[in-house]
């Protein structure tokens, strides 16, 4: 089983990139806080390199940016490379399957976040009281 989720935030603004396969892909870092404090009383932050694809991808680049909150869960993959220099370089990286965006862009615009609503309102049913509900 290869399945991971994290919560961070995106570290610099994302850049989209065409294939000439036609695909587009964008790649950036998701900065996660630890969750405990080293003995010099800092919390420690990781990096982690993060991919996605395609529509995925689009709709990150246009709705975050550096700052972002998101959610990812996807794979981790491992892949390598050589440099020019005939160097091998590894990489560690989380491909992202599914993105949820966990806080408001600083992309979308005041008035986007200003214009009302059309749709309906949802309808829900009302009870006489709270003793009514089901306890769990």
């Amino acid at each position: 089983m290869n399945q991971v989720a994290l919560v961070g935030r995106i570290t610099k603004d994302l850049v989209l990139k065409e294939h000439t396969s036609g695909r587009v892909n964008t790649t950036f870092f998701l900065a996660i806080n630890r969750s405990f404090k080293n003995v010099s009383g800092e919390v420690l932050t990781d990096f982690v390199l993060c991919s996605v694809w395609g529509r995925t991808a689009e709709n990150l680049v246009r709705h975050c940016g550096k700052g972002s909150l998101v959610g990812v869960s996807g794979s981790i993959q491992t892949r390598n490379y050589e440099r020019e220099d005939r160097t091998k370089v590894y990489v560690t990286e989380v491909v992202c399957d599914d993105i949820r965006f966990l806080s408001r862009s600083s992309k979308t615009s005041t008035a986007e976040m200003k214009t009302p609503s059309t749709a309906e309102p949802a309808r829900f049913e009302t009870t006489a009281s709270d003793s009514a509900l089901p306890i769990f």
